[in-house]
């Protein structure tokens, strides 16, 4: 294997799959990146994958090559090493027991690589319909819904976003929860999307490739499509594949509030600083911060036996009757942080019953939902 790259084209293609690499030492061979040159006939390629076995992304980077073959290289080390180069040519040769000897202007580099033939198979998709899809939507959509899903690994069908097509409207709905929480996000698509007649759930790994590919500078529009028990992206030049997480998805409309009584609008910078500044004297392990709403005034408050108390007002557009409800700052935060909203509607039956948030502008497409603590 012979080839020369700029050196741009090569860090851009390790950056991608640095965070897919396999860190814990199951499988040394995963902590590597898969390096094949080709020779077609719109140009060389240089193809650069990687995968920890659930997910996988392959992309082809424009390449000079002389010589066509494969190596594997440790993909820490390798990114490392190319990303302090200087801006121009990078010349690698592989030798034939694996070694690859990297050039660049005056720099050169030695390092220790493994026969492509121990790398194991990257997951495969071949859906039979693929949809293209704005980047800036799904990108809006997974950050609506992600922060909502469980890392508890022993609730494995919570360890994802769950995508289906609304059967009511036709749309795209994601949603995310980790049983204390629920958000979703729906939105309008002009084709249709084969394989969600019952829905799919990505996970929450796969899910943040598609975020870091989606938010990429020239991603404008993907494909999507799924197939079986897997999901298939591409970008023009990358393919990210994934394998889907088997199981049921909870009926997550049973805990969307039905008969709501109070309705509250705030500015929603004015009530994340507010939270930020009362949550800085509440108990390190609940996070509790108390609401207690009168008409036109919203007090939180916070106490830790150990610090102090904390409590601050708030002007609000509120005309129902008084109530106290508490919540974990954090949850409460997490969900405003990503509605991107001037304002937002937080909706209430009690002071037991899940909470609503919206935005105030998005009533009908964007949800969050959180449980209230016992007080």
């Amino acid at each position: 294997m012979k080839l020369s790259i700029p050196k741009n084209e090569l860090q851009r293609g390790l950056a991608r799959i640095q965070s897919i690499v396999e860190k814990r030492n199951t499988m040394p061979i995963l902590a590597n990146v898969h390096l094949e040159a080709l020779k077609r006939k719109e140009g060389g390629q240089l193809e650069i994958a990687a995968t920890d076995l659930e997910v996988g992304i392959r992309s082809s980077q424009p390449a000079d090559v002389k010589k066509p073959g494969s190596v594997t290289a440790s993909a820490k080390k390798l990114y490392e090493i190319i990303r302090e180069l200087p801006e121009e040519l990078v010349k690698i040769e592989v030798s034939s027991d694996a070694y690859l000897s990297i050039k660049c202007a005056r720099a050169h580099f030695t390092l220790a690589g493994n026969s492509a033939e121990e790398y194991p198979t990257l997951p495969t998709a071949a859906p039979g319909s693929m949809v293209r899809v704005q980047a800036v939507v799904l990108s809006q959509m997974i950050e609506r819904t992600i922060y909502a899903a469980s890392t508890d690994e022993t609730r494995y069908n919570l360890n994802g976003v769950f995508i289906e097509k609304v059967k009511e409207t036709g749309k795209l709905r994601m949603v995310a929860t980790d049983g204390h929480r629920l958000a979703y996000v729906d939105r309008a698509f002009g084709e249709d999307l084969a394989g969600l007649e019952n829905g799919v759930i990505i996970p929450r790994k796969g899910l943040i490739e598609l975020k870091r590919l989606v938010d990429e500078e020239d991603a404008d529009e993907i494909e999507i499509g799924f197939e079986g028990n897997n999901g298939l992206v591409r970008k023009e030049g990358v393919t990210l594949v994934m394998r889907l997480i088997e199981g049921e998805f909870p009926n997550y409309r049973q805990v969307i509030p039905r008969d709501i009584k109070y309705h509250l609008t705030i500015t929603t910078d004015v009530l994340i600083h507010a939270l930020r500044r009362v949550a800085l004297l509440s108990s390190e392990r609940s996070r509790a911060i108390k609401f207690e709403l009168t008409t036109g005034l919203l007090k939180l408050s916070s106490k830790n036996p150990d610090l102090g108390e904390a409590q601050e007002e708030i002007d609000v557009d509120y005309a129902g009757e008084e109530l106290s409800i508490a919540f974990n700052a954090r949850y409460l935060m997490d969900s405003l942080s990503v509605i991107r909203s001037k304002e937002v509607r937080l909706s209430f039956q009690d002071q037991l019953s899940p909470t609503q948030i919206v935005p105030a502008d998005d009533q009908e497409d964007s949800l969050a939902i959180i449980m209230p603590m016992r007080i």
